[in-house]
């Protein structure tokens, strides 16, 4: 009787310790089954904000050309009706987002980007057309 008992133990002992091993081994094996998730999520949220970072200067760099180009053709349309040169007049330098793309960021860094490059288009496209009637217009340097 005690043989068969102790073999009766045994067994369970052994029956417990493989149940335990393979709960171990599965928890284990699903833990590691997550990793690549969490990896998965941090590289496509570091692309996101390199992605975000290049629309933002993609849309600075759009400032400045558009802003540079209404400049110039709105300075040489003043120059040539014989107004005064003042970029401030014009409603694109008033608004200041055309063009503007919520993509691209920070309206406000976009507004100041396409006045500066719009003054300097305004400068330039006035100056062209001032040239030709250096007598009767004065702009500032």
């Amino acid at each position: 009787m005690k043989l068969l008992y102790s073999s009766k133990r045994i067994g369970g002992y052994l029956l417990a310790f493989f149940l335990l091993f393979g709960i171990i081994t599965v928890a284990s094996s699903t833990a590691q089954a997550q990793v690549p998730w969490w990896d998965r999520d941090r590289d496509r949220d570091r692309r996101e904000r390199r992605e975000d970072r290049w629309e933002r200067r993609q849309g600075l760099q759009v400032a400045r050309e558009r802003g540079y180009s209404y400049g110039m053709s709105v300075g040489a349309a003043d120059a040539q009706r014989g107004q005064s040169y003042s970029p401030q007049r014009s409603r694109y330098w008033r608004n200041g987002t055309e063009g503007y793309d919520n993509d691209f960021g920070n309206k406000g860094q976009y507004r100041q980007v396409f006045r500066n490059a719009f003054e300097q288009g305004y400068r330039e496209g006035f100056q062209r057309y001032a040239y030709n009637r250096r007598d009767r217009y004065r702009w500032p340097r």
